[in-house]
């Protein structure tokens, strides 16, 4: 068991135990097959989940994947032949969507997906961003509450922005699931890379899916969250303890965002240490809008030289 805050909320429980099966489609839910891409790293866990929804006529596709034409083929024997009403992306970063454009051909479904936030001229792209956006030839663009008629089920769209903006989770109310794509996972929490990510918009998300009655969400990577409404309050409170860790750092004299990592992730695999590092940029950037953080702008140039302060100091 995790350890509780003071305020009761417990931390996140987070879970490793998943089997893949690469290759083949595993019944998750009635209805629900998910097909796991064989594509793992630090960032995607075992591998970028997709999931092919519906009763025995018809379906829809959520989020075909990277592009690997074994993965696909295992999509396809998945679908099984029937009619593909749509391939739906709960966002465009590469791992989700790379294979998006030649899938919905293949199948010959409209590619459905929200409209991603314009980035500012000269506001710098970070890598972890991943997007393949640009390139996606969406059919049209989902709107936040709309509720789509896809493979015998009332899909509701909900706006999740934070780890992108334009992620979306996708409701089927009826049957208590909420497919969470990259927002909430059962393995570990998720990168919110600024400029695309805000931290600000990714608690603000957090709290709306409190307010929601699914009892299960499938993500986009790794097993499904049994328990989301106490997972989501560990994840808000683990990024509140996350912030207040920043802020201590600040306090300690810690200017730099390397610094800061290096103090409050110890243990830290190396390869995640430039996704850390955004994850405390979307942190700095939510606390300068709130007036307790600034940034040094005469010194600032690349992220890791960038110098950032307490407001009072």
């Amino acid at each position: 068991m995790t350890d509780a805050s003071s305020d009761g909320s417990p931390e996140p429980e987070f879970t490793t135990a998943f089997d893949p099966r690469y290759g083949r489609a595993v019944e998750v839910s009635p209805g629900i097959l998910r097909v796991t891409a064989d594509n793992p790293s630090p960032f995607t866990f075992a591998g970028t989940n997709s999931y092919v929804v519906g009763d025995g006529d018809r379906c829809f596709v959520v989020d075909p994947g990277p592009a690997d034409e074994v993965h696909l083929a295992a999509l396809l024997a998945a679908v099984g032949g029937r009619p593909v009403e749509a391939v739906v992306l709960t966002h465009g970063h590469a791992d989700h969507s790379a294979s998006a454009n030649e899938f919905s051909s293949q199948v010959s479904a409209p590619l459905l997906g929200a409209r991603p936030a314009a980035v500012a001229a000269g506001e710098a792209v970070h890598r972890l961003d991943a997007p393949a956006k640009s390139g996606i030839a969406y059919s049209r663009h989902l709107e936040d509450g709309e509720t789509l008629s896809l493979g015998g089920l009332a899909v509701e769209v909900v706006a999740t922005p934070g780890h992108a903006s334009d992620h979306v989770a996708l409701a089927l109310s009826e049957a208590g699931i909420l497919l969470s794509g990259d927002h909430v996972m059962a393995w570990s929490t998720s990168v919110v890379a600024p400029p695309d990510g805000s931290m600000g918009d990714y608690m603000a998300s957090l709290h709306r899916l409190l307010a929601r009655q699914e009892s299960r969400y499938l993500p986009g990577h790794g097993g499904p969250v049994e328990r989301p409404e106490r997972f989501v309050r560990g994840l808000i409170h683990h990024r509140r303890m996350r912030e207040a860790a920043i802020l201590r750092r600040l306090e300690a004299g810690d200017e730099t965002i390397p610094a800061v990592v290096a103090a409050i992730y110890p243990r830290l695999d190396p390869r995640l240490f430039g996704a850390a590092g955004l994850s405390v940029l979307a942190h700095l950037l939510e606390l300068e809008k709130q007036g307790t953080v600034r940034e040094d702008k005469a010194e600032a140039a690349t992220i890791d030289e960038r110098i950032y302060r307490l407001a009072a100091t």
